[in-house]
């Protein structure tokens, strides 16, 4: 093993959104999120979300005291975001929120009667889940529905009518609603402070397969209002939306970026091996994915996406924050894919390049929240949930369809979109993302620092200024790097990672490796190269568990372990030059109280039996690919 290099990180600061950095490095770490919808989004609002809009949204993120949508209380995010997307759903964006208020132009819609059902339908559901025997008061003369009413997707699903052939024209609210939502970004945009970045989500789910994207663009009021966003109702395919995306940048002067997210319930879809019309990939379909969608989303409040211990059954920390339930209705069995997680499909890339083609899944990671409450809430002991209604522990037990339907929790309090940008602009953020220069942490602000290159030497990691060294000599994550010269060995990894200033200590480092065997089988290994504490690897080359201080009946725990920060130079120790090889860091926080803890302490009830008292929070670099 090569040097392991473990310090003590003096200087953290005791608050704000971003670990203190000397001005020099030309970048610096900056926090948000980019997928979080508000009332304007049809889910949200049906899920008792009625009155957390956009502003409402930008100004939680600043750290502004607001009111929560469903219990009223006054509620504040516990460190503000640097940056934020409001994403509501492109389909029939602001319409139901439009008819809550009266607009009277949509009630001469040829299906109001129609929209009325279907909404009324969807809020007695809601009122199931929650266990209530309410609804929303304006659907109130629709009562009773019977819950078997209820098709797969009322608005997406290619089984049902799509919302403009029940209802008519609804694309003068939706373009009402975009400029709304492009005042309130206006209105909160900072450059320096804050960002504000406009974007929506496409909200394709065919068969019951979530592939949603999240398109975001660094462009203000000038280019936006020459267009409408683009929905799944428009198209269920992704080049579609890809060549929308082509067509509007050429004409409007546009720049756009689309954000795959969730893709753990994806039916293995998000990642295959064809197009979602089964066709072969053609070289031209991957050089427009990847121009497209630079980033993936690894890990949101509907659970992580990293990989699934099925399919990484030597990985002791797979499966974390798992959601196992599909979006439609009926009792369908999960079943993880290949093509539903980030870790074998970035396996899955290299197997398609090694066998003559192109690598379509060369993409980096940041996390979000996708929370539906107008409220971007990722802390443990802050969590508001992913509805509204589920943001008291009352409702989260479970509701009418237990066992096939998530409930609160079930909901990870997840995540974050950490980006090393040269400036907290929305150019700065955008090109960040563009060039893959970010990471994702399942909420802690774990600030996490990763280059590769063939010649840096153990002490860099000691070193004040270890990014200008890494820059200099390497390439940050989200890169790619050649092979190397004769007589310069293996490939080397210069890390550091320090805790969230506010949050647990750390556990470990590890690097993860991917590479193809001679077989065409994808392989992956796991590397413990920094730690806390005086432990030593086991026979069987296994880091001992750092410890738990979690403190079931206070939900609370100590730092007395772990360490504030880990940096290491980690030479592979495998490395073939012959291989292409994809690296990526995962670092681990020491157990902390999940959000159903604090819950079960609040209510005085045991810990719900099904999830986990402590969690090991992380943090995933976005990798960097070797080719030979």
């Amino acid at each position: 093993m090569n040097k392991l290099i473990q310090t003590t990180l003096a200087g953290l600061i005791a608050a704000g959104s971003a670990i203190a950095q000397p001005s020099t490095e030309p970048t610096r770490l900056y926090w948000g999120d980019t997928h979080l919808h508000t009332s304007y989004s049809f889910d949200a609002f049906l899920n008792l979300n009625e009155s957390a809009d956009p502003d409402t949204a930008y100004r939680w993120a600043k750290g502004l005291p607001v009111i929560h949508p469903y219990n009223r209380a006054r509620v504040r995010i516990g460190t503000p975001l640097d940056f934020l997307v409001v994403s509501d759903h492109a389909e029939a964006m602001g319409v139901l929120r439009a008819i809550a208020n009266g607009n009277e132009q949509l009630g001469e819609l040829s299906g109001w009667d129609e929209l009325k059902r279907w909404a009324a339908i969807a809020a007695i559901r809601v009122a199931r889940w929650a266990g209530h025997s309410w609804s929303t008061a304006i659907f109130k003369d629709q009562l009773p529905l019977r819950l078997d009413d209820w098709g797969s997707n009322p608005v997406l699903d290619p089984g049902n009518p799509p919302m403009t052939t029940v209802l008519g024209d609804i694309a003068p609210q939706v373009s009402a609603s975009w400029k709304e939502e492009i005042d309130a970004a206006e209105a909160n945009n900072d450059p320096g402070n804050f960002t504000a970045l406009l974007g929506w989500e496409w909200s394709s789910i065919p068969a019951g397969a979530n592939l949603h994207r999240v398109v975001i663009t660094p462009n203000g009021r000038a280019e936006a209002s020459q267009y409408r966003p683009y929905g799944s109702d428009q198209s269920q395919y992704p080049e579609d939306l890809w060549a929308w995306l082509e067509a509007t940048a050429s004409s409007t002067g546009s720049q756009f970026l689309a954000i795959p997210h969730n893709s753990n319930i994806s039916k293995g879809y998000m990642f295959a091996e064809t197009t979602l019309r089964g066709e072969p990939m053609t070289a031209e379909y991957i050089k427009t994915r990847k121009f497209w969608e630079p980033v993936v989303e690894m890990t949101q409040i509907k659970g992580d996406s990293e990989t699934h211990p099925s399919l990484s059954p030597e990985d002791p920390f797979a499966g974390f924050e798992p959601f196992e339930f599909y979006l439609q209705q009926e009792r369908e069995p999960y079943r993880a894919a290949v093509g539903d997680f980030v870790r074998p499909a970035l396996g899955r890339g290299l197997q398609m390049a090694q066998r003559g083609g192109a690598n379509p899944f060369q993409f980096g990671v940041i996390g979000s929240t996708d929370a539906h409450t107008g409220l971007s809430s990722a802390e443990e002991d802050n969590f508001w949930g992913k509805m509204a209604y589920d943001s008291i522990p009352e409702n989260k037990g479970g509701g009418a369809l237990e066992g096939t339907r998530a409930s609160g929790w079930d909901m990870a309090a997840a995540g974050m979109a950490a980006v090393w940008a040269t400036e907290n602009t929305r150019q700065g953020i955008f090109d960040a993302l563009k060039r893959r220069e970010v990471y994702a942490t399942t909420g802690p602000r774990i600030a996490l620092r990763l280059f590769a290159g063939w010649n840096f030497a153990p002490t860099d990691a000691e070193s004040p200024d270890l990014a200008n060294l890494g820059y200099a000599a390497g390439v940050p994550m989200g890169g790619e790097i050649a092979g190397p010269a004769a007589g310069e060995g293996g490939i080397k990894l210069l890390i550091s990672a320090m805790k969230d200033p506010k949050g647990a200590n750390l556990d470990r480092v590890q690097v993860i490796k991917g590479w193809v065997d001679a077989d065409g089988a994808s392989r992956e290994k796991i590397f413990d190269v920094a730690w806390s504490g005086e432990r030593l690897p086991l026979p069987d080359g296994s880091l001992p568990p750092v410890g738990n201080t979690v403190d079931e009946a206070r939900a609370s725990y100590s730092d007395t372990i772990g360490a504030a920060q880990l940096a290491a130079v980690w030479e592979d120790p495998e490395f073939d030059p012959l291989r292409s090889a994809f690296y990526y860091v995962r670092v681990l926080q020491i157990p902390t109280p999940r959000h159903s803890l604090y819950d079960a302490v609040a209510l005085k009830i045991p810990p719900p039996k099904q999830y986990p008292t402590a969690i090991q929070e992380r943090a995933y670099s976005s990798p960097i690919w070797y080719t030979p």
